[in-house]
């Protein structure tokens, strides 16, 4: 039987309005960018799960039990987690110091305490709603990225028996089918999967292959221009290098685009100055509510309100018909005034990054 405290939040939920330009987007014209608010909510009983700040620590709590890291730097990294903002700055310095003086990623402890970490990550499902949404979307054709080193999504679809496969951006040619829309289950983890030392970095310079490929730099950006991105249980993203150097740095004219993140309303003067913001970027801010508990029915109901708009292929009228003979000379007279045979992009301007 549910509690008072989940029947209110379902009644709640019930009843919130979702914003229509994003429940009568096509899946298919959607890209998820899942962070570690998705890792929380599904597996709640691993700390490490919850947060940048929560996973630098248990991987500094394994780096003193496995004794891969001396004492005076543990103390060092724990005062920096306390006090420093920007905890993907100390996530890439952690991961230098557990690495080879060479700079290079491979052999590393970071993927040792990362294993250690994440041990039996099978057995930590308790709430599934959100990884049940997400694969439901993916059915329909939406992308997936992730920011996470976690393969829970993974994991939890090949229970569903879905072909679920893990990429990351060192394979040029996996990256390119998946931009391309070729890989249905496939999840790009942009930052690296801890089972995968060839794969975890957080400095843009690790990837520089990626970010130097003219085909493969254009191909990902081009879903940045075409696509809605969601962004689901993410904070950090839109500051995170790696994210900024894919999507962000040479994407102009966002302020044309139109993608979404879903946050918790803490704080109402933070959240509307965050909307303000966020739209400069071509990003709408949608509270899921004010409470993290409300996260997972928030994405299912929000999941629902999109996969039950009809495809537009369903809705195609022959254009002998009055309707469809409408829709086409419409269509002709946009491109007779534009004077092309294709939609033109609006002028690109340049637009700040996130810092």
């Amino acid at each position: 039987m549910d509690s008072p405290e989940g029947a209110s939040i379902r009644s709640e939920q019930k009843y919130r309005k979702f914003l229509k330009s994003l429940i009568r987007k096509q899946p298919r014209d959607l890209l998820l960018v899942i962070g570690t608010g998705v890792s929380a909510a599904v597996a709640p009983g691993i700390p490490a799960l919850c947060s940048w700040r929560s996973c630098i620590e248990a991987v500094l709590g394994a780096a003193e039990q496995l004794e891969v890291l001396h004492p005076g730097d543990v103390a060092e990294f724990r005062k920096k987690v306390a006090k420093e903002r920007d905890l993907l700055v100390v996530a890439h310095d952690l991961i230098r110091k557990m690495s080879p003086r060479t700079g290079d990623t491979k052999p590393n402890f970071f993927q040792d305490c990362l294993m250690e970490v994440f041990d039996n990550l099978e057995q930590h499902i308790q709430n599934p709603v959100v990884l049940q949404s997400i694969l439901r979307l993916m059915e329909r054709g939406t992308m997936v990225l992730t920011t996470n080193y976690d393969n829970l999504l993974e994991i939890f679809g090949q229970q569903q028996g879905k072909p679920m496969e893990s990429l990351d951006l060192k394979d040029k040619d996996k990256v390119l089918q998946w931009a391309r829309g070729h890989v249905k289950y496939g999840v790009l983890h942009i930052h690296g999967l801890y089972t995968d030392p060839c794969g975890m970095v957080l400095d843009p310079s690790g990837y520089k292959d990626v970010t130097q490929d003219p085909e493969v730099m254009e191909v990902l950006q081009n879903l940045y221009r075409t696509k809605s991105f969601l962004f689901l249980g993410c904070g950090e993203t839109l500051r995170d290098q790696i994210f900024q150097a894919l999507f962000l740095y040479t994407v102009k004219n966002k302020v044309d685009l139109e993608h979404y993140m879903l946050v918790l309303k803490e704080n109402e003067d933070h959240f509307f100055k965050l909307q303000a913001d966020m739209l400069l970027h071509g990003i709408k801010v949608v509270s899921y509510g004010d409470c993290f508990q409300q996260f997972p029915e928030y994405v299912q109901d929000l999941t629902a309100q999109i996969c039950k708009q009809r495809s537009p292929d369903a809705d195609r009228v022959d254009s002998t018909t009055l309707l469809g003979t409408s829709c086409v000379d419409c269509a002709k007279r946009k491109l007779g005034e534009s004077g092309t045979d294709s939609p033109k992009r609006i002028k690109e301007s340049d637009m700040p990054t996130l810092e």
